[in-house]
């Protein structure tokens, strides 16, 4: 890099490879009004029947970290998380009582809100306001045409809407995250132009950091921007330099907001949670089903663990093919000097996503969050180099600038239309999503259960067990809190409650009690019961995700009974 800092930063912004043929966004009304319409659609698809799906597990225990911070204030309760989410998600479960109380009183008690929706609510309108994020991040790096591609990309993206119907601290650590680096953009810019002090933009970087960790602790993500910045300080002319005592503030500045956001951290019993769950003792189960084999799934076996190819299979099979196609396309791109040095960005923040993610042992797909937006540009690129490469062939070949013009709108929304598809097709279950590589329809569930599934069923199948479970039934299931909570829901609080995988306890089976066996909860522990079960005996009640079964529940008389409690290991 032997070019002044400016002619870098201009290289950054406008990279000749892309032709100005076609259409360019000029009118900054017509920008706003289409970055308005991008961020509508996504919040629109990521709030469509939001309570479709009943808790997870790990949203139970957000929900009950709500509760015990509104009863007794601040504790370290689910501590090994950090506490803005939890906060925000406290925050809307109180406004949507409120609204409930209200809608009761003026005699509308249907325009109520379930705890479901109150509880994802915040992670919505998060995930779709990060369409913004990419577009002003996306700009700095490579103009706007790309970066409305990309914004658009992820507000369509059936990945990216599953991800943000959770409530999961993935999306928060994206927002800040990609906040962030808009602001660390933002001041090379500033600085490198001479005309402004980037120190407000500094403080503005290390301020969105401090959420971010607030939000998940992920600090290894910093590195991106850290090592972007580094790239440039060996050119003479780099007017972008912060110096020692800069970078002081600067850490200085994340450190208070991070304790700001993040007040539960100064509480010892957090420390002790934390040290629980970084110690792998949080893990109820050590194993998870792979495209229908278990694997261990603990980060500290590392290769011994989830297969190097869980991510990667992921892409496969649930981006769209014209997605997919488009990332391998500007892949290699990204290897072409002619695209300007924002290139670098994206290497760094690919590998230190993919190097470390690949090789540890324990994976679930929502990790993915964070690395879906650099996958999204990427194929971004693609879609535009595609679009501008054909917009010139038509063009010579008709002589016609309107011909040029036609076909890169043709193909930029060719793509986005079957996205938008996608999404629409795999609505309200977006993690069921599989592509036509995936085989569709033919293996939805099959590739990542756990994580498709994700205890969207519970809810109904607790209801099933409500109705037909005997008074005082035992009921088993690797998720005997999230049915409790349901089942007590719908008035039956006379039931017990017993983990699948406690084989001291499933000695006690009998007849009239119920095993439950949910798709996504297979796991080493439960292998042999499970299929033995689902082999030679038939459910008495099957509940589907969709058209997708998901649930089955067994009533036991008592020979099956005696037979498994016998056999729970055979």
């Amino acid at each position: 890099m032997s070019a002044s800092a400016e002619t870098v930063i201009t290289a950054r912004i406008r990279p000749e490879l892309f032709e100005k043929c076609g259409l360019q966004v000029r009118s900054r009304t017509l920008l706003v009004a289409a970055l308005a319409i991008i961020t509508l659609l996504g919040f629109g698809f990521r709030a469509s029947q939001l309570s479709s799906e009943g808790l997870s597990e790990d949203e139970l225990n957000k929900l009950q970290a709500v509760e015990e911070y509104r009863h007794h204030g601040l504790s370290s309760i689910n501590g090994e998380h950090p506490f803005l989410m939890k906060a925000l998600m406290t925050a809307s479960v109180v406004a949507a009582e409120r609204w409930n109380a209200s809608t009761v009183a003026a005699g509308n008690p249907s325009a109520q809100v379930s705890v479901e929706t109150a509880l994802r609510l915040p992670v919505t309108i998060f995930g779709a306001a990060t369409a913004l994020l990419i577009f002003l991040l996306v700009s700095e790096l490579f103009g706007t045409e790309i970066a409305l591609i990309a914004a658009t990309l992820w507000a369509l993206d059936p990945t990216a809407i599953s991800f943000n119907r959770i409530a999961k601290e993935d999306t928060f650590l994206l927002f800040f995250f990609l906040l962030a680096n808009v602001f660390w953009l933002r001041s090379q810019r500033v600085a490198e132009s001479g005309k402004r002090n980037p120190e407000p933009l500094y403080w503005a970087t290390a301020a969105a950091y401090g959420a971010m960790m607030a939000s998940k602790y992920m600090p290894h993500l910093m590195a991106v921007g850290v090592s972007y910045y580094y790239i440039f300080q060996g050119i003479p002319q780099t007017r972008w330099r912060m110096g020692k005592k800069r970078f002081l503030i600067f850490f200085a500045v994340m450190g208070v907001v991070f304790l700001i956001l993040n007040p539960t951290i100064l509480l010892p019993g957090t420390w002790h949670e934390m040290k629980i769950f970084a110690g792998e003792k949080r893990i109820g189960h050590g194993s998870y089903e792979f495209m229908g084999t278990l694997y261990l799934n603990q980060m500290s076996l590392w290769l011994k663990g989830m297969p190097w190819s869980f991510y990667y299979v992921f892409m496969g099979v649930k981006l769209p093919l014209t997605t997919l196609a488009a990332f391998l396309v500007g892949l290699p791109l990204l290897l072409r000097k002619r695209l300007g040095d924002g290139r670098f960005f994206l290497f760094f923040w690919l590998v230190f996503w993919f190097m470390p993610f690949t090789v540890m042992g324990g994976k679930y797909t929502r990790y993915f969050t964070t690395a879906l937006p650099v996958v999204l540009i990427t194929a971004a690129i693609g879609i535009h180099f595609v679009a501008q490469h054909l917009a010139r062939l038509l063009k010579t070949a008709f002589d016609s600038e309107r011909a040029g013009a036609m076909t890169q709108a043709s193909v930029v929304a060719l793509v986005l239309t079957v996205t938008a598809v996608a999404a629409a097709s795999a609505l309200p279950y977006y993690r069921l999503y599989t592509n036509a590589l995936g085989a569709g329809l033919a293996d939805v569930g099959s590739y990542f259960p756990h994580d498709e599934f994700y205890d969207a069923s519970v809810r109904d199948a607790a209801r099933e067990v409500a109705r037909i479970a005997r008074p005082g039934a035992r009921v088993t299931s690797e998720t005997p809190g999230l049915f409790e909570y349901y089942t007590r829901l719908a008035g039956r609080s006379d039931l017990t409650f017993v983990r699948l995988s406690d084989e001291e306890a499933m000695q006690e089976v009998g007849a009239g009690d119920i095993i439950i066996v949910a798709r996504g909860r297979r796991y080493l522990s439960n292998d042999a019961l499970t299929t033995n079960l689902e082999k030679n005996y038939a459910p008495a009640v099957t509940v589907s995700l969709g058209q997708v079964p998901s649930v089955k529940i067994f009533v036991l008389d008592r020979a099956v009974g005696e037979a498994l409690a016998g056999n729970v290991r055979p």
